[in-house]
């Protein structure tokens, strides 16, 4: 049953709103509730689909008057749904997606719900790109917040290391800019700390070289030769040059075109890369891996990045029960290894595809306390991802991911903070570390001391 909406605060904000206001009688309604999780099933009393700022504070200042819940979305992406709610108003930024390049200057002006792909294919013509995530209808926003790992980090750092400045909105409706030379603690909050201290309305990045040809695509193996691949890996990335990103990935292969048919639904191990180099020089090196053992599949070559980026996306559509747990690890140890090729042979689902992130390069050499982004030095990221079309079976894949994440639990270091689910607040302070925790509720204390902004991964003022 959704909440009743107070008709004065409800008329107030709807005056001057140039968006658009969906409640739950409108025929639009279950269209724009829904989240990229399918498991996620929250019925809003009021969706505020913002045209601009404008909109985004008229919003807030709804929610205030009301006390209704608020959650932000962007491109609602939230692993465990934290972009929609149930009673409360959902302040959409979907409508604001344009996307605004300074080829000359090597800058573009992002507004908050464009998506990872709409930033691609504005950048790319001018062979330019900001480093960002691994599926292209990812939200910029929640991507960027929480740190922003993505295909050209090693060479180019993570998204928060290309952001110069942001707009927000903070939950009081001030609007603020935060850079290094204005409200720089502010800056330095956002670049990791989530959408804690108000509404990030637009982002402006530094440009990087990139492409528009690399060297990339997967790699696969059977599962038989896993342990081998994985220590063969292991070796191989010890001395890895700054251009070269991989990722590790197990899962049933799909019934794919490029996919022979003889391997459909059978258990595969995957290297996907990108050398974001020369490509002679990203052949090079990538030579030795793609002639260890006999690959069954290799799709290891040049070709457009914004084919790369886009890779993933048929693999992580929107409507499917996921679940994620997540962990770092200092390395790809024989016991890691192990536990990794154990559970890995009990993946049921063809639709469970995990990725194994290779970290370090540019990302470790950003200061530890430059920003609220924690585990620079991690060798390895792991996002345990189990996914079902629906209901049915996701009971027993859910399970799968919990009992692999405990079983690797003795080599956890850190977590990353776009990766978990809703774990309580020790998880949160684990993925920050203490000392950057509270340094993050005394920010909270000045930006948002009531905790309108909770909905999140939060990070308490008190």
């Amino acid at each position: 049953m959704t909440v009743a909406v107070d008709a004065a605060a409800f008329s107030e904000l709807a005056s001057g709103f140039a968006g658009e206001l969906v409640r739950p009688h409108d025929g639009t309604y279950d269209e724009h509730r829904r989240v990229w999780n399918g498991s996620i099933d929250r019925r809003p009393a009021v969706i505020a689909r913002c045209a601009g700022a404008d909109d985004i504070g008229a919003s807030l200042l709804f929610a205030r008057r009301t006390g209704l819940p608020v959650a932000v979305r962007g491109g609602g992406h939230s692993f465990p749904g934290l972009s929609v709610c149930d009673d409360g108003i959902v302040i959409d930024l979907a409508p604001m997606r344009a996307v605004t390049v300074d080829p000359e200057a090597r800058t573009v002006h992002v507004q908050a719900g464009a998506l990872l792909g709409d930033v691609d294919q504005a950048t790319q013509p001018s062979g330019l790109a900001v480093p960002s995530g691994i599926v292209t209808h990812t939200g910029v926003a929640g991507l960027t917040l929480g740190g922003g790992i993505g295909w050209i980090m090693r060479k180019h750092g993570l998204s928060i290391d290309q952001l110069s400045s942001v707009e927000l909105t903070t939950a009081a409706g001030e609007r603020v800019i935060a850079s290094d030379a204005e409200n720089a603690d502010l800056f330095w909050g956002v670049r990791g700390g989530g959408g804690n201290f108000g509404i990030v309305t637009a982002f402006d990045f530094n440009l990087c070289e990139v492409g528009p040809t690399v060297v990339a695509g997967p790699i696969f193996w059977p599962i038989e030769q896993s342990p081998q691949v994985l220590r063969f890996y292991r070796d191989w990335i010890a001395d890895a040059p700054d251009e070269l990103m991989t990722i590790v990935l197990h899962r049933k292969a799909p019934p794919l075109p490029y996919v022979p048919p003889e391997l459909h639904g059978k258990l595969i191990v995957g290297v996907v890369c990108c050398y974001t180099g020369p490509i002679e020089e990203g052949e090079r090196v990538v030579r030795p891996m793609k002639r260890f053992g006999t690959p069954v599949l290799d799709l290891c070559e040049p070709k457009p990045f914004l084919e790369h980026q886009a890779m993933f996306d048929p693999s992580f559509p929107p409507g499917r029960w996921y679940y994620f747990r997540s962990c770092d690890v200092a390395e790809l140890s024989d016991e890691v290894i192990d536990i990794t090729v154990e559970h890995t042979r009990r993946i049921q689902s063809p639709l469970t595809s995990f990725p194994i992130w290779q970290m370090g390069g540019a990302v470790a050499r950003v200061g530890e306390h430059e920003t609220a982004f924690n585990g620079r030095s991690v060798g390895h990221t792991f996002n345990i991802n189990a996914a079902t079309a629906t209901s049915e079976g996701f009971d027993a894949e859910r399970e799968w991911v919990r009992d692999f994440w405990s079983a690797l639990e003795p080599f956890h270091t850190s977590v990353y903070v776009n990766f978990l689910m809703e774990e309580g607040e020790e998880r949160i302070r684990q993925a920050y570390g203490p000392e950057k925790y509270d340094r993050l509720k005394a920010l909270k204390r000045t930006y948002d001391p009531g905790n309108l902004f909770k909905l999140n991964q939060n990070i308490p003022p008190d």
